[in-house]
């Protein structure tokens, strides 16, 4: 489950409105809108609405992981009515809070030794390209390092998950990329337009993005995941074992 809120260059009765956006994706693969509705900013009230909505239409068994920014009141309400669900950070929102605390000379550097933590193929070279990034600028911005160091087991969950999954697991971009599309059909709206007209729009246009949506590679893995399935470093344990065993 992805979750962000989306604010867009429309005038509307409340600047400190956005949308609240929660997609999903099935046992199938297919990814599909679980809520697409307005809040206040992204307050832990609002995603709190959102998340006991989704109890009431049906969503009582609590999904394996569910991926976000860091607003914490998404992941405050969500402990609370999904006490499961494993917690996954979004890589891209925190490379830009990152970047955010350190001079523009400086933002190559560090977004390459950033991405060395999440490309890593096992959670342990992962810590130890943070632990690089650590000694070469916690000194002089340990704003910067702290930043990913405060989250960094959150930021690691995907490893154990299936890798085919990686990709889809490491951002909130199925949320991102949709509606980057959505905001080009909005830029153009003027003056002062209602909630309900903003919202109205802005779930047609999801709708019609989500006809073009792709299954998520791997998908024969998630009945793996919804079977309980334990994965090191993306791989099935049971494999890992026989992997030791002719080994």
């Amino acid at each position: 489950m992805w979750a962000d809120g989306i604010y867009f260059n429309v005038r509307s009765d409340d600047d400190k409105q956005c949308i609240l956006v929660l997609i999903g994706a099935t046992e199938q693969g297919t990814k599909e809108f679980l809520a697409v509705t307005d809040g206040y900013r992204e307050s832990e009230q609002s995603w709190r609405e959102v998340l006991v909505s989704l109890k009431q239409r049906g969503l009582h068994t609590a999904p394996k992981l569910a991926i976000g920014d860091g607003a914490l009141g998404f992941w405050k309400v969500l402990s609370q009515e999904y006490a499961s669900t494993r917690h996954q950070r979004c890589w891209v929102h925190k490379t830009r809070n990152v970047l955010d605390k350190v001079p523009k000379s400086l933002q190559d550097h560090v977004k390459a030794a950033v991405q060395e933590i999440w490309r890593s193929p096992s959670r342990q070279l992962a810590t130890t390209a943070f632990e690089t990034l650590s000694r070469m600028y916690r000194a002089k911005y340990p704003k910067a390092v702290a930043c990913v160091e405060d989250d960094l087991d959150t930021l690691l969950t995907f490893y154990d998950f299936p890798a085919e999954h990686w990709q889809h697991l490491r951002t909130t971009n199925p949320i991102e990329s949709t509606f980057a599309t959505v905001r080009l059909r909005t830029v153009k709206t003027r003056g002062c337009v209602s909630r309900r007209t903003i919202l109205t729009m802005v779930f047609k246009l999801g709708q019609s993005a989500e006809k073009g949506w792709l299954r998520l590679r791997g998908y024969r893995r998630l009945r793996d995941v919804m079977g309980g399935v334990k994965f090191i470093d993306g791989v099935s344990e049971e494999e890992v074992n026989k992997s030791r065993k002719v080994a």
